[in-house]
């Protein structure tokens, strides 16, 4: 739990304040000023939790942008998030990333076009579920590579932010009006 900060609304928001894996983060660099503090008050936060955050350079929005599996960081590129920061972040967290281009700004976010499913951490790899009309061609075609099995998210879903979720591996936790995705 994090004290909120006056004048910072965005701060419930809270995965976009970094990326923690395997005990180590990567800090956040907002793109726009309005949010700037919640970066410096997010890695504060995780450096008093006992976490060694690496400071970014380049503009990154956490966990909005980066999405961590059990063998690599899926990173997204387009609106808030510099594909420099990908590089940073697989220097600071010792990861390969996964540079994926958003295209879409209703979409500018990579949490709100890819769902993981399952981070592969387990015995089972790694599953998805992802919305293809947000990314590039080249990305589409990337996430059809590493992830065949991946289940596809229908327009409707996405807009209604129905990759906006939250998964243990075994329960997903999504908006009710995500129908097709949450049968799916």
């Amino acid at each position: 739990l994090i004290e909120p900060m006056p004048g910072q609304p965005d701060m419930v928001f809270a995965a976009n304040g970094g990326l923690v894996v395997g005990g180590r983060a990567y800090g956040a660099k907002f793109r726009f000023p309005e949010r700037a503090a919640e970066g410096h008050a997010y890695a504060s936060w995780l450096v008093r939790s006992g976490i060694t955050v690496a400071e970014p350079t380049h503009t990154n929005e956490g966990e909005g942008d980066f999405l961590a599996l059990g063998t690599m960081i899926l990173a997204g590129t387009g609106f808030r998030t510099s594909l420099a920061a990908h590089i940073e972040a697989a220097e600071a967290l010792d990861r390969p990333v996964v540079s994926l281009e958003l295209v879409d700004p209703r979409f500018y976010h990579l949490d709100v076009a890819i769902a993981v499913l399952d981070d592969g951490n387990g015995d089972a790899p790694a599953e998805i579920a992802y919305y293809p009309g947000a990314f590039s061609k080249h990305s589409q075609r990337t996430l059809r590579d590493l992830f065949p099995d991946a289940v596809i998210c229908s327009e409707a879903d996405a807009r209604v932010l129905g990759l906006n979720a939250v998964s243990d591996g075994h329960h997903v936790v999504l908006p009710t009006a995500a129908k097709g995705l949450a049968g799916a």
